[in-house]
């Protein structure tokens, strides 16, 4: 892909580095919490306290804050005080990350009318969102609750290393397919198929969770095409990364790669014949009606 040069989006949060956790480290071991209270609460804790307030009104300090502090070691999420320093390829998977969103933001302002911009999250490990945590085992992951867009880096490695779906296009595929996830949010076809759930078997909603990543897979093809005729960084081969990658992740593929046996039934993300399939069907229309999977028979 020619992406070098490019604008990047201004809709990314770096917290590569950072902890998942809300809580900070440190603080007060809870085993000790007995003791301290019944120290509290005899005559000599009586006296400590008296002492302790007239310290916090010497200095001016709000004397719950001091005990908060004393306890719970302050709180927040935990941050290194040195600044996250990545390698030089983890930079650029950065930086190309950044332009991918750039082109995505370019392509759905010019589709859709009032298109709200969704952020990118970079993280390493683990992180936290409105939908809860997730370990970079998760994979990349689109959150409806703040609409913004989860990545570990290393998934780019683990896409080439163990799916055997290398190259750039490849990679933006998954952000695309991401960003198709935030498409479906803007239009409420997320909110309906999750609303479905309470009244749905497990196996009726996987159906409806295939057809929701499927639509995301069509999205992401629609964005290729656009993208193609305006900002031209697709180079030869690059439609091939997209489409092996999309093979690299059907469910069809991956349950037999870790179990030896595939089961439709549990299938939530579509085979790779339907991957393939849809995401071709976006990139060779770029028409958002031609993308009706709930409707589609077969699928």
């Amino acid at each position: 892909m020619k992406w070098k040069g490019k604008r990047q989006s201004s809709n990314v949060e770096d917290r590569r580095g950072q902890s998942g956790s809300r809580r900070g480290g440190g603080g007060l071991n809870p085993m000790l919490l007995g003791p301290l209270f019944k120290l509290l609460f005899s005559k000599t804790g009586l006296v400590i306290i008296a002492l302790f307030l007239g310290f916090s009104w010497f200095t001016g300090n709000n004397p719950l804050s001091l005990i908060g502090n004393l306890i719970g070691g302050g709180g927040g999420q935990t941050q290194s005080a040195v600044p996250y320093q990545g390698s030089a390829a983890e930079n650029e998977l950065a930086d190309f990350s950044a332009t991918i969103l750039a082109n995505t933001e370019d392509v759905w302002n010019g589709l859709l009318d009032n298109y709200r911009e969704p952020t990118l999250v970079l993280f390493t490990g683990s992180v936290s969102s409105a939908c809860g945590s997730a370990s970079s085992a998760s994979g990349p992951f689109y959150c409806p609750g703040d609409e913004k867009l989860y990545l570990d880096l290393s998934f780019f490695r683990d896409m080439e290393r163990q799916l055997n779906a290398p190259g750039d296009f490849a990679q933006a595929y998954v952000i695309a397919h991401e960003v198709g996830h935030h498409i479906q949010k803007i239009m409420g076809i997320t909110d309906k198929v999750h609303n479905m759930r309470s009244s749905l078997s497990k196996k009726e909603y996987n159906q409806y969770s295939v057809r929701l990543e499927l639509q995301a897979d069509f999205l992401a093809g629609v964005w290729a095409h656009h993208s193609e005729k305006t900002a031209r960084m697709m180079e030869r081969g690059d439609l091939e990364e997209a489409l092996n990658a999309a093979f690299a992740i059907g469910d069809d593929r991956l349950q037999k790669q870790s179990t030896g046996k595939v089961v439709p039934d549990s299938f939530t993300h579509g085979t790779s014949e339907q991957r393939i399939r849809w995401f071709k069907k976006g990139f060779e229309t770029g028409d958002l009606n031609q993308g009706d999977t709930f409707n589609a028979n077969p699928l």
